[in-house]
């Protein structure tokens, strides 16, 4: 068959750092690897079109690459925001060429497959992995759009054309597998992908599941609540197929296994592989592994994102997490002495006061991370935290209202401040982040003026994003439950 799989473009109300943080689609690479040896399989990645062109490009795109290819099935790929973006794509490949099969996947099928089932959408691939993907399209290819296998669905909708959620091979599997993806069919696309400073830069994938357990985290919850480390050869196998000189490793923590970390420096050596490396970390783990990262440093080790958080350990212990405010110092310390770049994330409670926000900023400062970023706390359905905050009736948003649901948009009701105040205060550290502590020297000496530019534009596109949900925001009392339209978070 021939099967166009596409990624949505970006959704315009959400407040992204697009410019900043801009990845492959890797779930397309791998349904691509699994699926070329016995189908025609493009991919189209709208948000790189759109990223590239002029407004509307994307939907250009897509209308030119339906009529040239004429494809028999249309895959879409999802996050939460773009649950809207993935229905109207199908709403549009359906009305130009209704006889398409329409399978929308991604991670937000993973976690609310319902929000697809409309009539426009086919199947909904809950859970991937290779084999099942493999039935999956032969089932579609034999029986165009009869059930594929009486253990493998459940039919939702009414009338004459309902959804498929499809949940595997009949094993049930509750998390997504990972096999080694198809980069070359995203090539039109590979240079615009990028990590901060570093591009073009591709992204790896070495192990899934995290043992830290973040209460706020939905990653672990997804792969598995332990780490399952990929085999060294198979992991070799992949990065010796990325072009880019610099490649994100994007596990929960790769620092967290020092012999690991050893045994890959030892493999690079092997291989003569040189690469600039990036990937996340946490406090425990660089205190823990410290001489694992310095040989991982001499072979390339760039920067890496530490999820911080929190300046209080109150909330540290609250979000689960195993390290406290004082060995975020230690951490920071350490890597500044050993050269490391670090790229801090942090969490915005909802009931912080003034003195809070104030009190983060001072953090920031004395971590000294050359980037730091935040995103306030967000409850994903699903999560306990979202029963906690739904029974407090706290959420602003609703659980379908999609675009909102992200990490960039306040979505529970401030306690202590009225929602324009707290964001006031987002955009008061907003200003902090960039004109203070994330230095325009380090940026430029780093990666150069262009980048300079680019990163800038991404800041301040931010910036206004952020001033239009303030003065959308009610003034008195302490927040209002309500949907401020067109105010979709980040990419989540």
């Amino acid at each position: 068959m021939r099967v166009l799989l596409v990624r949505p473009a970006r959704t315009p109300q959400s407040v992204t750092l697009g410019e900043i943080m801009f990845s492959e689609p890797l779930g397309l690479e791998m349904v691509v690897s699994a699926l070329k040896e016995d189908h025609d399989v493009e991919v189209l990645d709208l948000m790189a079109v759109e990223a590239s062109g002029k407004k509307g490009a994307a939907v250009r795109a897509l209308e030119e690459r339906l009529a040239a290819l004429q494809p028999e099935v249309v895959g879409l790929t999802s996050l939460c925001v773009d649950v809207m973006a993935v229905r109207q794509l199908a709403a549009r490949v359906k009305a130009l060429s209704p006889q398409t099969f329409v399978v929308a996947g991604g991670t937000q099928a993973f976690l609310n497959p319902e929000a697809f089932v409309v009539p426009e959408i086919d199947v909904v691939v809950q859970v991937s992995t290779k084999e099942g993907l493999k039935a999956l399209f032969k089932g579609i290819e034999n029986e165009k759009g009869k059930r594929p296998g009486k253990e493998t669905e459940l039919w939702l909708g009414t009338g004459p054309r309902q959804t498929m959620i499809w949940s595997g091979t009949g094993l049930r599997q509750k998390t997504n597998a990972y096999w080694l993806p198809d980069r070359t069919s995203t090539k039109a696309w590979r240079g615009q992908y990028a990590y901060f400073g570093f591009r073009p830069c591709a992204i790896l994938q070495t192990s899934q599941g995290c043992s830290a357990h973040c209460d706020f985290c939905l990653r672990w919850r997804m792969e598995g609540p332990c780490e399952r480390d990929f085999p060294m050869d198979f992991v070799m196998e992949d990065l010796k197929t990325i072009e880019e000189p610099s490649l994100m490793i994007f596990d929960n923590d790769f620092l967290n296994n020092g012999e690991r970390l050893e045994e890959f420096c030892d493999r690079l050596d092997q291989a003569g592989l040189h690469k600039s490396f990036i990937c996340y970390a946490s406090v425990h783990s660089v205190l823990k592994n410290p001489e694992a990262i310095l040989s991982f440093r001499d072979h390339g080790l760039k920067a890496v994102l530490v999820g911080y958080e929190s300046f209080s350990d109150e909330e540290l212990e609250a979000y689960k997490k195993p390290s406290r405010s004082g060995d975020a110092f230690k951490a920071a310390k350490w890597l500044k002495s050993a050269g490391i770049d670090v790229w801090a994330s942090f969490m915005l409670h909802p009931d912080w006061t003034h003195d809070d926000f104030k009190a983060l900023r001072r953090h920031i400062k004395r971590l000294a991370p050359e980037i730091a970023t935040f995103s306030p706390l967000t409850p994903f359905p699903g999560l306990p935290l979202y029963k906690h905050y739904k029974d407090q009736d706290r959420l602003l948003f609703k659980e379908d209202d999609y675009s909102a649901w992200s990490f960039g948009q306040v979505i529970i009701r401030p306690g202590r401040m009225s929602l324009r105040a707290y964001y006031y205060e987002v955009l008061k550290t907003i200003l902090y982040l960039n004109f203070v502590s994330n230095h325009t020297n380090y940026i430029t000496k780093k990666f150069g003026a262009g980048t300079l530019i680019r990163m800038s534009g991404g800041a301040v596109r931010v910036f206004f994003r952020y001033v239009g949900l303030m003065l959308g925001a009610k003034a008195e009392g302490r927040g209002e439950k309500r949907n401020v339209e067109g105010s979709g978070g980040g990419d989540g």
